[in-house]
């Protein structure tokens, strides 16, 4: 895969398009991930849906681990721990970090936050990385 077309993988996974998520940005082993409030993403009590909050931890700490060996090879979630602090409401905005890399497994964090800055969420989780085939 070419160095361009890794790169803006992202940006051409439907499920990503679906919820709209965007990247601010994914480098050196940090990303950033939003995803603005849409009643369609909300729960019962106008949050934002617990599935919306583990997706963007996960795909954070992924795009923060592939970030660190320049998008060479992808990332594949061995396990994801999320705790819920809090319900989130309006935009959503998730950064994600690698704290350790041992045998092809990439240990990270992430923490959510809405507009407001409060802590929604907080995960850590485990990556394999692989070859994009």
């Amino acid at each position: 895969m070419r160095d361009v077309d890794r790169h803006q993988a992202f940006g051409r996974v439907p499920f990503m398009q679906l919820l709209g998520v965007r990247r601010e940005f994914s480098q050196d082993g940090r990303a950033r991930l939003v995803v603005e409030a849409r009643p369609e993403l909300e729960n019962l009590i106008h949050a934002m849906h617990g599935g919306v909050v583990a997706t963007l931890v996960d795909v954070v700490m992924a795009s923060a681990a592939v970030s660190r060996i320049d998008f060479r090879r992808t990332a594949v979630t061995l396990n994801l721990n999320t705790s819920y602090l809090q319900p989130g409401r309006g935009r959503l905005t998730a950064d994600g970090e690698v704290i350790s890399v041992a045998d092809e497994v990439v240990q990270c964090q992430a923490v959510v936050r809405d507009e407001g800055g409060r802590t929604v969420a907080r995960a850590v989780g485990s990556f394999r990385y692989l070859d994009p085939r």
